[in-house]
């Protein structure tokens, strides 16, 4: 069983919402819409549903042409940001609800509730409505009448965004186990890279209607295939400077060798941009070769036991000034204007061509998820 788009594209009053996209979807996968907002991730879900027919391009289901066929037939499942429940029937009436228009058996319908009532946890709050129940219980009513019906293809379009953050961690973690054993088509549409990661499966990243990069999240983590990619899972953004390379030395504020350096040793001639991590920046040395900077402390901002600390440094002799931010794991307090030395690791280095192409990949990055 797979889900297939060949050579799909949408438009939409001459506005292209989805250009050229051929993706497989196994069965038994779990996998991840990744883009920012307008990327294309509902768009390209409501093609997989039926909501929308491709202007260009087909989809396949069991190999067999879906493209005109209505959502009714389809027999999937879809999953939503709002909490889209029946607000005068008890959670159990909502869960039971698809069920009984497919006219299963009352034991059967009986015995699939209770079911995924206790797999999602929700099992002791059947006979309420759903306004009686926090947040994150109602979306827990809504995935199970969703889920309920066994359907061969389940799509999430961002159905965690509304909850706090305990409450995504939690219903993540229960996603991941639901999908283990089934052998459904799970489609999972975020926003958030973080989100991707945790949640392990093939990611595609979209970018205004196009794919730029299928595969593991972790993969595309540590070797992103342009900029764009490599700042969607980096939070905060990366940190970004334009620096010619001449007979293997950086040209900074101190030229720097990059003999040493595994990938920018043999970097030819030329302008580049390269970029870093948040948190690969330090306020002191770490034993590796680094790039030293003078930088100028805007503002430190303390969240929980990390501080976000904002700076301004120029990398040039035009002393052009950049707004960089630092990750770092304590609690630090900083004098706004204070002046402060900041170290690179030539070793976290990713390296652009001034398009935005990858060129180069940190050698350390597949190890450092976060």
């Amino acid at each position: 069983m797979a889900l297939e788009l060949k050579d799909v594209s949408l438009l939409v009053e001459e506005q292209c919402y989805l250009q050229d996209i051929s993706l497989r979807f196994e069965a038994g996968s779990f996998n991840v819409l990744l883009g920012r907002t307008l990327a294309g991730k509902t768009s390209l879900l409501r093609v997989l549903a039926g909501l929308d027919k491709p202007s260009r391009g087909q989809v396949f289901y069991n190999e067999q042409d879906v493209t005109g066929v209505a959502v009714q037939k389809r027999g999937l499942s879809m999953v939503y940001q709002q909490f889209i429940n029946y607000p005068h029937l008890t959670v159990w009436e909502n869960i039971a609800s698809p069920l009984q228009l497919a006219k299963v058996s009352a034991g059967e319908i009986t015995r699939r509730v209770k079911h995924i009532a206790d797999m999602l946890h929700i099992g002791e709050y059947l006979q309420r409505l759903p306004l009686e129940l926090s947040g994150g219980q109602q979306q827990r009513c809504a995935m199970a009448r969703a889920l309920v019906k066994d359907a061969g293809i389940v799509l999430f379009d961002e159905p965690l965004v509304n909850l706090d953050y305990k409450l995504r961690e939690e219903l993540r973690s229960e996603l991941k186990v639901l999908f283990k054993t089934r052998e459904t088509i799970a489609i999972y549409a975020t926003t958030e890279a973080h989100e991707a990661l945790a949640l392990s499966g093939t990611t595609t990243l979209l970018h205004q209607g196009k794919v730029l990069q299928a595969g593991l999240a972790q993969e595309q983590f540590a070797k992103p295939v342009n900029l764009y990619a490599a700042d969607l899972y980096s939070e905060p953004p990366l940190n970004v400077f334009s620096a010619s390379v001449d007979n293997g030395v950086l040209q900074i504020q101190s030229p720097t060798s990059l003999a040493d350096i595994a990938h920018l040793c043999d970097l030819p001639n030329g302008q580049y941009q390269f970029a870093i991590r948040p948190n690969h920046i330090y306020l002191q040395p770490n034993n590796t070769a680094s790039i030293v900077l003078r930088a100028k402390v805007d503002l430190a901002e303390i969240s929980a036991s990390e501080t976000y600390l904002h700076v301004e440094v120029s990398v040039d002799s035009d002393q052009t000034s950049l707004s960089w931010t630092l990750h770092i794991l304590s609690i630090m307090s900083f004098r706004s204007g204070s002046g402060i030395d900041i170290f690179l690791p030539l070793e976290d280095l990713f390296v652009f061509d001034l398009a935005g192409k990858a060129i180069r990949w940190p050698d350390t990055h597949s190890l450092e998820v976060k």
